[in-house]
């Protein structure tokens, strides 16, 4: 954990740097409005420290106001530097082609000045568009045909919710639309795999009433996500108790001889000093093979051991990048990071792109989701 803020740390850091020199280069500040700017950026480099500092001494307000500006100014950065360094780039390959061919290509370039104005204008006009892809929620449907169901039941509707991140950014409003999404399909079990909270002190208790008060049928099951543990296991498993949860930790149920789940905790528990979970193959081995298994994993990893253990395996976790062009990264850590994928033995794979933000309340081609998953006999035909 340690290893992960301080690689972050320096690279945001790096990034701001870039940031600073090249605000530098095209705007040429005084020394005070130079030191200014600096100042600034040291602070938002160090937001979110004081956000969880705050967050944790009770000063809600202040650590939203932080939470609000620090990182909208990450999700700025990274969009300005990803958008600099592509005319970084073009401005670099002029210059080798110009001394290659003996010719002056500047006319073809572009100035320090405009080298800096491009790319903040992109990502200012791309975080702002963001902001509003956040609050679309689209619904995803899944389908799987399956000879596991029992007879006479024709379907068995699934509702995954993942990745909502409550606390300071995502509140109640944003929470709201998310149930309505998950309420209009009229689900039979509701899911949630992982970081469903994302906060210390705030909320929570709105937070847990209006997710109590979603009643499928056959009930809602959880696991936890990584960010569960940063903000207090014990915290978040009071507001999932409290919404109604079962909280699957390394642990399988069935439930009415319909449908088996099974579900453990996030490798994060291992930070922070608590026991891991029971491993997937225990875990799965002795689960009935005539009854559908439901596995789910915060995660979209897959151990060989566990192929075939399970009929699906509902994850989250990469938001699908979250802001575009860093899907490029998390599709290099996660081949499969978005949507459904068949796996050997039987097993399939869904990953949702999740419903909430992490850090930057903005999502740039990767809109939010809510997932309803049809399991259907395969001896009834689909319309």
């Amino acid at each position: 954990m340690s290893l992960f803020l301080l690689v972050f740390f320096l690279v945001y850091g790096a990034c701001n740097f870039y940031v600073f020199m090249k605000a530098k280069a095209a705007l040429h500040p005084g020394r005070m409005a130079a030191a200014f700017l600096l100042f600034f950026i040291l602070a938002m480099l160090v937001s979110p420290f004081v956000v969880r500092l705050s967050e944790k001494e009770g000063h809600e307000s202040f650590a939203t106001v932080m939470a609000y500006t620090g990182y909208t100014w990450l999700g700025l950065v990274f969009l300005f530097v990803s958008a600099s360094f592509g005319l970084d780039a073009y401005r670099l390959f002029l210059h080798v082609a110009g001394t290659m061919l003996k010719q002056d290509l500047a006319a073809a370039s572009v100035s320090s000045k405009n080298a800096f104005f491009i790319p903040l204008l992109l990502a200012v006009s791309i975080a702002v568009y963001g902001h509003f892809e956040a609050k679309q929620i689209h619904t995803e449907h899944v389908l799987i045909r399956t000879p596991k169901l029992p007879e006479g039941l024709a379907r068995l509707r699934i509702v995954q919710i993942s990745d909502v991140h409550l606390g300071l950014i995502v509140g109640e409003e944003k929470l709201k639309n998310i149930l309505r999404e998950a309420e209009k399909a009229e689900p039979d079990i509701l899911v949630s795999t992982g970081d469903l909270v994302d906060a210390q002190t705030c909320g929570l208790r709105g937070f847990a009433d209006l997710l109590s008060e979603v009643k499928p049928r056959y009930g809602k099951f959880g696991v936890t996500g990584n960010h569960e543990f940063y903000a207090g296991l014990a915290h978040s498993l009071e507001c999932a108790e409290k919404a109604g949860l079962t909280m699957l930790r390394g642990k399988a149920l069935t439930i009415e001889r319909l449908i088996t789940i099974a579900g453990v905790d996030d490798p994060a528990a291992r930070f922070f000093g608590l026991p891991e979970s029971v491993s997937e193959k225990d875990l799965l081995s002795p689960l009935p093979r005539d009854t559908f298994t439901l596995f789910l994993k915060h995660r979209p990893q897959i151990s060989r051991e566990s192929l075939g253990l399970f009929d699906l395996q509902l994850s989250g976790h990469t938001h699908k990048g979250q802001i575009f062009p860093f899907s490029l990264v998390t599709k290099m850590y996660y081949p499969v990071h978005s949507g459904l994928q068949e796996l050997a033995n039987g097993s399939h794979l869904y990953v949702s792109r999740g419903a909430g933000t992490w850090g930057p309340p903005i999502r740039f081609l990767s809109p939010p989701e809510v997932t309803v998953i049809d399991l259907i006999r395969d001896t009834i035909p689909v319309h």
